[in-house]
């Protein structure tokens, strides 16, 4: 088993270390406190556990006397209005910000896992985190200066923090207005991967240095991004916490004015009466297409922003898309008419391809599941009342002869979509309703089909 490591930040002259943790489990976070000889903090899991202080793994940075943990006043839901802490606020800063808010960043070295193309996008990614809450924006450049210098080093590297190989210290980051500021070092030996438990997130990691380096300390509250333990549970998103402490800092992102022809085109698509093209899981989070738009679905709240063209995600995708899904690898496929396309994260791989490079023998499919059995991935096309097995490992079909939809005891024939929800259910989209399928005994739940507006967007019974 791979040690889980905690994330570590720098001060104004040296940086910090992450050390390793042996997981309790696949996910989730690890127990770990951050102390120095004279400034001792809570855990924020002491009082969950009981565990003994002194005995947990920790983070190889203190959290120093001159960091301010800011205290707020904060609205209370609930009662409609605002009100003194109801608890103490978590967040902790350095002290210290960047004074402008467009910021630039230099990859100097890259980690010998992954593509270029690849690590660039993860990297965007996670100051997107960031820049989604703030008015900051980060561009990557290739000249000698620029803001932020990301590298990925070995052993030792010039600032007397060495790196130890896999399994060891994993990155350190400097915080602004300091001697190495925007400096962020990973460590190049790490096994780095993305949404996937056998190495360690880069995502993840990047998104906790890089706050960091925009002047956050670490917090107190569990579930935050700059929590110091490492956590590798997807969707990738701030807490409450992180976004309090980023904003008292650089405060809440510019509104700009949206496109007047692009908001009249959205409103004519109502998500309580819609039929939607496609439905898929990417990262634990859902997506509904209809058109040229997106619907993005977390923890079963549709998110700011949405819906949205889905070609700001995955640029070239076509107007309209017929079906969707996510390999094993985090490959998203996108199927239209006679051809398809791949995209790694936001990055196309290939396309548009012709369905016949995958033996399939039709054009226009309604809908792309995946189903994993017995550690195995499958994937099932389908269309009218038939389907088609596809072996993801060769991109092949099993066999060009259709099977019966019959055999998906109480699936309508023709459906819109499909997809596999997080407790492993199969969920066919036909219309204005969903048919919830159990993959045990074979068959739709009792109660079902039921209204996608209603209980995907909130919708009241009357407009669904």
């Amino acid at each position: 088993m791979s040690p889980v490591r905690i994330h570590g930040a720098a001060d104004a002259a040296s940086g910090g270390e992450l050390l390793p943790v042996w997981p309790q489990s696949n996910r989730g976070t690890h127990e770990q406190d951050v102390l120095n000889k004279e400034h001792h903090l809570r855990s924020p899991s002491e009082s969950k556990n009981g565990t003994r202080f002194w005995r947990r793994p920790r983070c190889g940075v203190p959290d120093y006397s001159t960091f301010m943990q800011v205290k707020v006043l904060h609205r209370d839901l609930k009662k409609g209005g605002l009100s003194r802490m109801q608890r103490g606020k978590r967040f902790a800063l350095f002290g210290r910000r960047w004074e402008k808010t467009d910021l630039t960043y230099k990859i100097v070295r890259f980690p010998w896992q992954m593509s270029e193309g690849k690590v660039r996008h993860i990297l965007q990614e996670a100051f997107g985190v960031w820049g989604a809450v703030t008015p900051l924006t980060f561009k990557e450049v290739n000249t000698e200066r620029a803001d932020i210098i990301i590298d990925f080093n070995r052993y030792w590297h010039g600032d007397s923090l060495p790196f130890d190989g896999p399994g060891g210290i994993l990155a350190h980051a400097f915080f602004p207005r300091t001697q190495r500021e925007g400096e962020v070092h990973f460590d190049y030996d790490e096994n780095w991967t993305v949404g996937n438990i056998t190495g360690t997130d880069l995502a993840q990691v990047a998104t906790h240095e890089f706050g960091h380096v925009l002047g956050l300390q670490h917090s107190l509250e569990p579930d935050a991004v700059m929590c110091p333990f490492y956590s590798d549970s997807y969707p990738l998103q701030l807490s409450e916490d992180d976004k309090r402490g980023i904003q008292y800092l650089y405060g809440p992102p510019l509104r700009a004015q949206p496109d007047v022809t692009e908001t009249n085109e959205i409103d004519m698509f109502d998500a309580c009466r819609t039929n939607f093209d496609a439905v898929s899981t990417f990262r634990g989070e859902l997506f509904f297409f209809k058109s040229r738009y997106v619907w993005r679905i977390r923890d079963r709240q549709l998110q700011a922003g949405y819906p949205a063209l889905a070609s700001r995600h995955w640029r070239g995708i076509p107007d309209r898309i017929d079906a969707a899904y996510e390999d094993t690898n985090g490959n998203i496929w996108f199927f239209q008419g006679d051809s398809y396309w791949v995209f790694d994260a936001e990055k196309k791989i290939t396309g548009p391809d012709s369905v016949r490079q995958l033996g399939l023998p039709v054009t226009d499919i309604q809908a792309a599941l995946k189903w994993d059995e017995d550690r195995v991935e499958k994937v099932y096309i389908f269309k009218s009342a038939s389907y088609w097995p596809f072996d993801s490992q060769v991109n092949r079909v099993v066999d060009v002869h259709p099977r019966s939809m019959h055999q998906w005891g109480g699936v309508p024939g023709h459906i819109d979509a499909a997809f596999r929800d997080i407790y492993g259910y199969a969920n066919f989209l036909s219309g204005l309703q969903y048919w919830k399928f159990d993959p045990v005994a074979l068959k739709v739940l009792e109660g079902y089909p039921r209204s996608i507006g209603m209980d995907f967007f909130g919708c009241s019974a009357g407009r669904s």
